[in-house]
């Protein structure tokens, strides 16, 4: 692969986010459902490539763009490799720039955060296993582990997705991977969609705190610009550019967390090979990213302690982790395999079916229960985040609480600092294969199924009987 081919196709994916955002900020379709510009993109590069313009073609009597649609072979194998490199930049910068709280102020502010985010995590590996148990395998012929498809594609999103794809081709299962893609897709989509009509429905009945009526939202807004009187840096100059970039700099910071959760994970391969890598090996399989987080957290507690002039800046790492989420989005989807989802076509409805039906009734029937205060901000985030991505969830959130008013903000930014080194990407869900092909899929789901108890009974039990300074509405 020559640097000209790997340059080129990051150009490529620079026109398309740029065609993307044009087609978002004239699509009102698109506006109303908040569908962010990477997806169209996406959803762009895909119509573009074999699966859907090379088999028009084929059908039409040419061969000629059967094997990668407009594109080049090159191009589609460079952009089929970005997402397993950039979910690692991701995931190392979750922590960068966040003064990371301590368990004491994270467990009073968002306490029930964390159990109704756990139990939503837990309780997707409960349904997916339980569908793989009754139905997947013994109708379909799928692998057990089809079961943490709901998770991975969910709660994980297109980042999750794509960085396990090597774990779904070890253990057997590589359409896991564009299925996982897929239903990333479907969760994104819906995720904006559902929460819309959600927060629609809390309006009429009286159950939002803080949105009374409908319209918020300019058409600014909706069109996924900012007004003039509104723009605000998209970053702060913490070094002068003359010494080095700023952006340079947290680049640097991003890649020494990278690295550093490239050294943790393979000294545990080491350890692993020479302890009980005969008898069973889950290290192995893991992926770079979630320890890639590990050493986010190793960096940022480095910086607490010995940066005295607060040079890391929170905007401009979200700059980097937003760039790099952007091209990673239109990359997975672009080079999704949709003859992979169609060959699987039920079992991909009835994970998609059972992952959104979870949400919705843990949305509406749990979420009051388990939250002091302010419940239908506090879920709404939650919900979406646990079908998109965090942005989804935050979409949301700012939609039903305009001006930030309730403690639904800092409580999902503490929750997810205390869920996000396990769920949606994390520990728990890079292992989750690994562990059901070395132990079992009955232990794993007893796992979780105890967790997913336990997640529910600290809500119900704790606290949802706390007092609230201001009863839920």
């Amino acid at each position: 692969m020559s640097a000209n081919v790997i340059g080129f196709s990051l150009l490529l994916i620079g026109l398309v986010m740029l065609i993307s955002k044009i087609i978002r900020v004239k699509w009102r379709f698109a506006q109303r459902l908040f569908i962010p510009s990477s997806i169209i993109g996406g959803a762009l590069v895909l119509l573009l490539g074999p699966d859907v313009f090379g088999r028009l073609m084929s059908a039409l009597g040419t061969d000629r763009f059967a094997e990668s649609g407009i594109f080049t072979e090159g191009i589609l194998t460079v952009w089929s490799s970005l997402p397993g490199l950039l979910i690692s930049m991701i995931f190392a910068a979750l922590f960068l720039g966040h003064r990371l709280p301590t368990l004491k102020q994270a467990f009073h502010v968002a306490g029930p955060q964390i159990s109704f985010g756990m139990a939503l995590g837990s309780g997707q590996y409960v349904l997916g296993l339980l569908l793989a148990f009754l139905v997947l395998g013994p109708v379909f012929g799928m692998p057990i582990i089809s079961g943490t498809l709901i998770e991975i594609g969910f709660e994980g999103g297109h980042g999750t997705a794509a960085g396990m794809a090597e774990t779904f081709a070890e253990f057997g299962f590589p359409e896991g991977q564009d299925l996982a893609l897929g239903l990333a897709t479907i969760g994104i989509l819906s995720g904006v969609v559902v929460g819309i009509i959600l927060i629609n429905w809390g309006v009429r009945t009286g159950k939002t705190t803080q949105l009374k009526e409908k319209g918020n939202l300019s058409v600014a807004e909706q069109a996924g610009l900012v007004e003039k009187d509104n723009r605000k840096s998209a970053g702060t100059l913490t070094v002068q550019p003359a010494s080095i970039e700023p952006l340079t700099l947290h680049f640097g910071l991003i890649a020494t967390a990278v690295l550093i959760g490239w050294i943790i994970l393979e000294s545990l391969r080491w350890i692993e090979q020479q302890l009980w890598a005969d008898s069973i090996e889950i290290i192995a399989f893991v992926p770079l990213f979630p320890v890639a987080m590990i050493g986010g957290i190793i960096v940022q507690i480095a910086i607490q302690t010995f940066d005295k002039h607060d040079i890391v800046d929170r905007q401009l790492v979200e700059r980097i982790q937003g760039v790099s989420l952007d091209v990673l989005i239109v990359a997975a989807l672009g080079t999704l395999s949709l003859l992979a989802i169609a060959a699987n076509f039920w079992p991909f409805v009835l994970l998609a079916v059972t992952g959104l039906a979870w949400a919705l009734f843990a949305f509406i029937v749990i979420a009051r229960h388990v939250m002091p205060d302010y419940w239908f901000e506090r879920a709404i985030a939650d919900v979406g985040q646990s079908l998109g991505v965090t942005s989804t969830g935050l979409i949301l959130l700012r939609v039903a609480d305009p001006d930030l008013k309730t403690p639904a903000y800092p409580a999902f930014g503490y929750k997810q600092l205390v869920l996000e080194p396990f769920f949606g990407g994390g520990l728990i869900t890079a292992g989750s294969i690994p562990l059901i092909v070395g132990f079992g899929a009955g232990w794993f789901f007893a796992g979780m199924l105890a967790l997913f108890i336990g997640s529910l009974a600290a809500g119900f039990l704790y606290f949802g009987k706390k007092k609230s300074p201001k009863p839920a509405v």
